[in-house]
């Protein structure tokens, strides 16, 4: 009975000393785990800001007009002037031809309210604007009227003379308002095939750096298809406006030109009813 007791004192002594060691090691692996989460924090708050990204530079385009200016060969450089200046040519004319009928239709109104309602053709005259198209055929026309003399012009009817001298006049004023159309109409027709030559010279360009290189890379290619590119976009964007240009003039003389010709007929009736009362 007692060497029991004794057992079970004993079994009970070594269950308390196994437990002891086992209750240790449960508190001790708390201590580095909190150093742990202590040391990471440490380590974010010591780690200097990340540097903000640079912006890059934008890039220049290798294959644009500049480069073609900078690196193009004497052709394609004469190309591309020749087409500017028949680009600036084309507008210049544009401009200064559309002020021209519009200064020609301004005075076809003034003179169709002021000529006809004075008392004399003298007066007529001075009320039309100096050095415009209606006084200009006006005295023309009254000057004939007037001076109908010579060897050979008294062989031609009062009539037939006025109206010849009127008609030259009418003339004159439509050749200096149709000034220019000729070179727009060139332009037009033309300023498309000097786009595709320099389209061409600039694919010869290609085909020449790819028999050099021995393969077609982009890198070959790329500049001398974009220089032909750029000699077809020049060309049309010189052309459509020229022809634009040209058939919205034609139409807008053909407008004033008839306001000119009705003042001329006008005038002629006046200058024959004149003499026919002189008389």
């Amino acid at each position: 009975m007692i060497s029991r007791i004794t057992g079970f004192l004993a079994a009970i002594a070594m269950a308390a000393t196994l437990a002891v060691p086992a209750h240790a090691q449960d508190q001790k692996p708390a201590e580095p785990t909190a150093a742990a989460s202590e040391a990471p924090a440490a380590a974010t708050a010591e780690a200097p800001a990340a540097p903000a990204p640079v912006a890059s530079a934008p890039a220049d385009n290798p294959y644009g007009l500049g480069a073609m200016l900078e690196h193009g060969d004497a052709v394609s450089k004469t190309v591309l002037a020749l087409m500017l200046i028949m680009s600036m040519g084309s507008w210049y004319i544009l401009i200064v031809r559309l002020w021209d009928t519009s200064k020609l239709a301004n005075e076809a109104k003034e003179a169709r309210s002021t000529f006809f309602k004075k008392s004399s053709l003298a007066e007529g005259v001075k009320s039309l604007k100096e050095d415009g198209a209606f006084r200009f055929i006006a005295t023309t026309g009254i000057e004939a009227s007037e001076h109908h003399e010579g060897a050979l012009t008294e062989n031609i009817d009062h009539s037939s003379w006025v109206t010849m001298n009127i008609d030259r006049a009418v003339g004159e004023v439509n050749t200096k308002v149709s000034a220019g159309l000729g070179f727009l109409a060139t332009v037009g027709s033309t300023s498309p095939f000097i786009g595709l030559f320099g389209t061409v010279w600039g694919i010869l360009h290609a085909l020449t750096n790819i028999g050099a290189a021995g393969q077609a890379s982009i890198d070959k290619v790329a500049g001398p298809v974009g220089e032909a590119l750029i000699m077809t976009a020049i060309g049309l964007g010189v052309a459509v406006p020229a022809v634009l240009g040209y058939n919205w003039l034609v139409n807008r003389n053909k407008g004033v030109m008839g306001q000119v010709r009705a003042f001329a007929a006008d005038l002629h009736g006046v200058l024959m009813g004149n003499r026919a009362v002189k008389r």
